[in-house]
């Protein structure tokens, strides 16, 4: 890749590990769902903005009503919810660890997808490495009687389940322009997930400056405009170097806690993190393809 395009990389990911912060934070005014709901419309209203600015065409097809709707919930409605959740028992570092599970999710249900890519054995100890840092993440706090931090963490794990649904879900939906998904599923979210909400919590109020510079972070910045970067990106150098913004995601997100709410650092933590790392990697498979290479020339 050029420079240029690790610097999108490295910003990407440093936003979507900052995005557990703003959770924390607007958790302190207001209930999960309503962190989803603010940060989902935000969102669909950004991409909305561009998509007519930039002229693009939207395929107002009833058909792609029902596998809109299903998108909407899966990528953003449901684990833009599960994340703040959790959140209100572990710190934002441990949900950044867990969200890099992502990548192994996909390989899994991609497996069972009908038509989706079967797992190598390769992949298989990638899989094994990831739910190995999980393991390290949540028996500690089962050893000291926190089951409610185990049990948040086990639950997290629905989110990056979500994520993998809806990354098979995208292939029906090629020939419409990225952004233009993103803003049709982005609406559908938040349509879907606002009677929730209000049923639940009633409506959000927002009082704080900081609250409100969270909800326009997370809501504007890292889910309107950077899934537009995004998908620019991956446009440029493909999904497989776009995708290691999962390894930068983490990172950002146990260093920006640890800095900016205090949140401890540790040794499971670190550990957990370089499991799920060393599952991605593997998962990855270029370093492999790489030395295999390298042997070949000899």
């Amino acid at each position: 890749m050029a420079p240029k395009d690790w610097l999108w990389v490295m910003l990407l990911g440093f936003g979507w590990g900052a995005s557990f912060i703003f959770n924390a934070v607007l958790l302190r005014e207001i209930g999960p769902l309503s962190v989803s709901f603010l940060r989902i419309a935000l969102g669909a209203l950004t991409c909305w903005t561009w998509v007519f600015a930039t002229g693009k065409t939207v395929p107002w097809k009833p058909v792609l009503a029902g596998q809109v709707l299903i998108l909407g919930l899966s990528n953003y409605a449901i684990p833009f919810a599960i994340y703040p959740f959790a959140q209100q028992f572990v710190t934002s570092g441990v949900a950044g660890i867990v969200n890099a599970m992502m990548p192994i999710m996909v390989v899994i249900v991609s497996h069972f997808w009908p038509g989706g890519e079967r797992a190598t054995v390769l992949r298989s100890f990638g899989i094994l490495f990831g739910f190995a840092g999980i393991v390290v993440l949540t028996l500690p706090a089962l050893a000291s009687g926190a089951g409610s931090q185990a049990w948040a963490i086990l639950f997290m794990l629905l989110a990056p389940i979500c994520y993998a649904v809806a990354m098979n879900l995208l292939r029906r939906f090629r020939g419409i322009d990225p952004a233009v998904i993103a803003a049709m599923a982005l609406t559908s979210g938040a349509l879907a997930i606002a009677p929730v909400m209000l049923a639940v919590e009633g409506i959000p109020a927002i009082v704080t400056p900081e609250g409100w510079g969270s909800l326009l972070g997370i809501g504007v910045v890292l889910t309107g405009l950077s899934f537009i970067a995004m998908y620019a990106l991956v446009s440029r150098v493909g999904a497989t170097n776009g995708s290691t913004v999962t390894f930068i995601a983490p990172v950002s997100a146990v260093l920006l806690g640890w800095l900016l709410l205090g949140d401890p650092v540790k040794p499971e933590h670190l550990f957990g993190m370089g499991l799920i790392f060393c599952g991605l990697i593997i998962i990855d498979g270029r370093l492999f393809r790489r030395r295999a290479l390298n042997v070949n020339e000899f």
